[in-house]
């Protein structure tokens, strides 16, 4: 009764019997308007473009994806594919530009000879055995005075990073040896050691321990006190303190010592043959020369050249096989 009082009170007199009806036939409108907008939603198929544009952007984000894994696989293969090949591509840029000076006529041809010819030559002394010969020579040489001369500085060398006195004492009289050139003090050994293999492996010595020595120093003072600490709490022996903590932490700067070393003992078995001109590539490009056979003094220089790279890239395979637990531990 009082919901009617209300009513009759705010509409007019009539109309409140009416509005249940009139409110039942909006409802009825709403509801048909709502499932014709349905049914053409459905019909064109719209609700399906939000689904359809996110389908396509996670397709095009894992096509993108897909991408830059093979440029990231791509990109380590192109760059091992390029080193590999860098040394090839500059021998022949090296053999065009010296092609293109001997066709242009820069110089007399007695003086750079063209590339065949310098080949014709190498054949030929390796048929004689000529080039064998004094390579057999020479590598000898360099072999011999290169263990010994890494024997003599590794181990001066160890002593004198565990005898700090040593280094006060010795360093003077070492840098002022070394600082004297050798082909200054080369005849005295000569002299001294007799005209034969030994005095060229005396001079092999001299140019390889103080390299070795060197980096045998840096490479023992660079380990952290802190580790030889704690193998000293652990009461090691010095014998394990070497193998275990010295040897492994100082061998990267070994090595590097070690490959400086090999490239100069092929330098101090040459500065010998060329004092003693008997036997070995020295002593076969000093008599080229001597003749104006510039062909030979080429085939001598290049081979020199390729024994001082097959010894670096030898000691390169011995650090990477001694190395290898690097690579290990950072994957």
């Amino acid at each position: 009764m009082r919901e009617g009082e209300n009513c009759e009170r705010m509409l007019p007199v009539g109309f409140c019997n009416t509005w249940p009806l009139v409110m039942m036939l909006i409802h009825m409108l709403a509801g048909v308007s709502y499932a014709t907008a349905s049914i053409s939603i459905l019909e064109s198929g719209a609700f399906l473009i939000p689904f359809q544009s996110a389908k396509k952007s996670s397709t095009t984000m894992k096509a993108d994806v897909r991408r830059q894994r093979q440029k990231r696989a791509y990109s380590p293969m192109l760059l091992k594919g390029i080193r590999r090949l860098a040394p090839i591509l500059t021998v022949l840029i090296i053999v065009i530009i010296w092609q293109g000076i001997y066709t242009a006529e820069v110089y007399p041809s007695f003086l750079i000879p063209s590339p065949a010819s310098v080949l014709e030559t190498f054949v030929e002394s390796v048929q004689d055995g000529i080039l064998l010969y004094h390579l057999s020579i020479t590598l000898q040489e360099t072999l011999i005075g290169l263990l010994i001369g890494v024997a003599i500085g590794s181990s001066l060398g160890y002593i004198i990073a565990n005898v700090p006195i040593l280094e006060d004492l010795l360093s003077p009289l070492i840098v002022a040896f070394q600082s004297t050139p050798t082909i200054a003090y080369a005849p005295l050994l000569i002299l001294w050691f007799g005209n034969d293999i030994q005095s060229k492996i005396v001079i092999v010595v001299i140019i390889v321990f103080f390299p070795t020595m060197m980096n045998t120093i840096a490479g023992l003072r660079a380990v952290p006190e802190g580790l030889r600490d704690v193998f000293k709490v652990m009461k090691a022996t010095r014998w394990q303190l070497f193998t275990k903590l010295e040897l492994p932490a100082a061998l990267a700067v070994l090595l590097v010592g070690l490959k400086t070393s090999a490239t100069l003992a092929v330098i101090g078995a040459v500065v010998g043959e060329f004092v003693s001109v008997n036997e070995g590539l020295g002593s076969m490009v000093a008599i080229a020369r001597n003749q104006y056979d510039t062909p030979l003094v080429f085939v001598g220089v290049i081979s020199l050249s390729l024994l001082a790279l097959s010894l670096y890239t030898l000691v390169s395979f011995l650090e990477y096989y001694l190395l290898r637990w690097r690579r290990f531990g950072r994957t």
